[in-house]
C-alpha cells in the first residue's frame, strides 16, 4: 500500500478488520517493522485525537516520530503555482515536500478544505502534491473530502458493538455554529457502503453529499423515519457541498436545531448506540444526556483511531 486515501486502498474489509483485532490484542507484536523508520506527521489543521493516535500506533510499531505543525513551526507555505512570493509566505511547498522527504520514511497529511472553492478542495490539491514530489508513500490524516482513519475506526467500532449480523447505521446531519468540511461524513458514507450494513444518510434538502461518496446509500429527508429501528446513529455537521447549488459551497445554509441528536430522537431507534468522530459541540450536534448514556460510545470509538492507524503503517512498512 503506497497510499492510503480511500477505502479501496485497504483492500478486503472483511482481513482489515481481522489484523485490526489482531492488533488490538497485541499492540506491540510488529515493532521490528519500524525499527530506524521514521514517520513524519505534518498538520496544516489543529489536531487532538489523529495527532495522539497516529503518533502512539507508529511508536507501538518501533517508529521514530517527526510532528510538523507548518502554522506555528515552520515558514509560512505557499501551495499555488504561478504565483508571485511577495506576501508572507517564504516556502513553497513544491520545494518543502522533497526536503521532508529526505527525512523519514513515511508521511501522513493533515489538510483541511479551505471551503471556498469546490473545484480546488476535490481534487485533493494539497494532499496529490505530496504524493507526487515527497518520493515516500503518504497516508491521508483528514484532507478536503476524506478522513478514512476515522472512517476505519468507526467501522471497527461498528464490528465490536453490533448485535445483528448487518446492522442499521444512520449517518445524520445536525446543526453547527462554523462551517464544517464534509470530509468525515464523506469518508464515512464511503466506508459504510463497502461494509456489510443497511446505511442511510438524512440531512435537509439541499445538503447531498458528492454522489461519489453516497454511493448506493438510501437518502432519506425525513429524520425520524430515518432514525426508525438503527442500531447506530452517527452525528456530524457538514457545511453545505454544493452538489445541488455551487454557489452554497462550503456555507452553512440550514442551522434547524430540529436536527440535534436527543432523547426523543435516539427513543426512535432499536437501543442504537451514539457515535461521533469528536471534539463535538455541546447543545448542537447532541444533548448531554445522549453523549453521556450508556449507548453513547464516542470514547471506544475515540480508542479505536490507535488501531486504524496501527493497520494502516503496518502495511505500508511491510512494503518498503
Amino acid at each position: 500500500m503506497r497510499t492510503f486515501i480511500n477505502v479501496e486502498d485497504i483492500g478486503d474489509l472483511s482481513k482489515a478488520l481481522a489484523e485490526a483485532q489482531e492488533i488490538k490484542n497485541e499492540r506491540f507484536k510488529y515493532q521490528h517493522l519500524g525499527k530506524n523508520k521514521t514517520l513524519m506527521m505534518i498538520f496544516f489543521n489543529n489536531s487532538l485525537r489523529t495527532r495522539l493516535s497516529t503518533q502512539k500506533a507508529a511508536m507501538n510499531l518501533g517508529m521514530n516520530v517527526i510532528v510538523l505543525d507548518v502554522n506555528a513551526g515552520a515558514w509560512k507555505l505557499e501551495t499555488e503555482r504561478g504565483v508571485i512570493m511577495d506576501g508572507d509566505k517564504s516556502e513553497h511547498l513544491l520545494e518543502a515536500i522533497p526536503v521532508m522527504g529526505c527525512y523519514c520514511d513515511l508521511i501522513g497529511v493533515r489538510s483541511f478544505a479551505g471551503l471556498t472553492d469546490r473545484e480546488y478542495d476535490y481534487a485533493e490539491t494539497v494532499l496529490q502534491q505530496f504524493i507526487k514530489y515527497s518520493g515516500k508513500p503518504v497516508f491521508a490524516m483528514e484532507t478536503a473530502t476524506v478522513h478514512p482513519l476515522q472512517a476505519f475506526a468507526d467501522l471497527i467500532t461498528i464490528e465490536e458493538y453490533k448485535k445483528v449480523e448487518r446492522p442499521k447505521v444512520v449517518l445524520t446531519w445536525a446543526p453547527h455554529c462554523r462551517s464544517l468540511p464534509q470530509a468525515v461524513p464523506n469518508s464515512f458514507a464511503q466506508w459504510m457502503n463497502a461494509a456489510d450494513v443497511d446505511f442511510v444518510i438524512t440531512h435537509p434538502e439541499g445538503y447531498e453529499l458528492d454522489p461519489k461518496f453516497i454511493g448506493n446509500a438510501r437518502v432519506e429527508y425525513d429524520q425520524r423515519k430515518a432514525f426508525e429501528g438503527a442500531d447506530f446513529i452517527y452525528a456530524k455537521n457538514w457545511s453545505n457541498p454544493g452538489v445541488t447549488n455551487l454557489q452554497d459551497y462550503g456555507k452553512i445554509t440550514s442551522k434547524d436545531m430540529a436536527w440535534t441528536v436527543d432523547t426523543e430522537h435516539m427513543s426512535w431507534t432499536n437501543n442504537g448506540k451514539f457515535m461521533h468522530c469528536l471534539p463535538v459541540r455541546r447543545g448542537l450536534i447532541v444533548t448531554d444526556d445522549v453523549i453521556e448514556s450508556e449507548n453513547s460510545i464516542v470514547i471506544p470509538e475515540a480508542a479505536n483511531r490507535e488501531i486504524s492507524a496501527s493497520v494502516v503503517i503496518k502495511r505500508m512498512l511491510e512494503r518498503l
